[in-house]
């Protein structure tokens, strides 16, 4: 087989892929693609904050990507409402969208990320509104530096179809952000014994 079929082979099949994954199967995709790259930035976060040897702890990236599944499939159902509801790429179409996108369903976001978090790691009513109220902040002053020109990018230039995977290529930094803010941070130092782990702000004990 010439060097040129087999590049035609392989185009056929990742078109055909794409179809299957970003078409009949578009929800799970995105869904499985928010879990992914939220387990993966709190990997990064952690080994990051506790140093090469530190201890990896499996259950919080779990429910960082339990809180992926459910911020996925919200965006899901929001990209296509947006859409159905302003429709167009107009330069009035696309502020109104980053702005809608920004002040209203921004806020949701992340209360679905520490209610999601909050339920598996069984907090207190009272606990998961204080850290909504106080790391949220952190959270959404945050999002305005990165969000609205990316979605600028997003609602202009990316189908329907992509945009979670757009919205999850560009927030894996944001993702190491959220873990960080969540849960806190550790420096290590080096000491006589090995590496010993220091609790910085933001690491509260439950």
């Amino acid at each position: 087989m010439s060097l040129v079929l087999k590049f035609r082979r392989l185009g056929s099949i990742v078109r055909k892929s794409t179809n299957v994954l970003f078409g009949k199967h578009l929800m799970v995709t995105n869904v499985a693609l928010s879990v992914g790259l939220s387990t993966f930035g709190d990997a990064i976060q952690q080994r990051y904050s506790k140093g090469i040897g530190g201890h990896w702890d499996v259950r919080q990236s779990g429910h960082m990507g339990a809180a992926g599944a459910s911020v996925g499939w919200c965006c899901h159902h929001w990209y296509n409402y947006l859409d159905n509801v302003l429709p167009g790429r107009s330069s009035r179409i696309l502020i109104k969208k980053i702005l809608v996108d920004q002040v209203i369903f921004s806020p949701i976001i992340i209360l679905v990320f520490f209610v999601t978090v909050g339920v598996l790691e069984r907090e207190t009513f009272a606990s998961i509104t204080s850290e909504f109220v106080e790391k949220g902040k952190k959270l959404y002053t945050a999002e305005w530096f990165i969000w609205p020109p990316a979605q600028f990018v997003n609602f202009y230039f990316v189908p329907t179809r992509f945009r979670v995977l757009y919205d999850n290529t560009i927030s894996l930094g944001f993702d190491i952000y959220t873990s960080s803010v969540k849960y806190g941070s550790t420096y290590h130092s080096r000491s006589p014994t090995g590496f010993e782990l220091v609790a910085l702000e933001g690491n509260d004990e439950k």
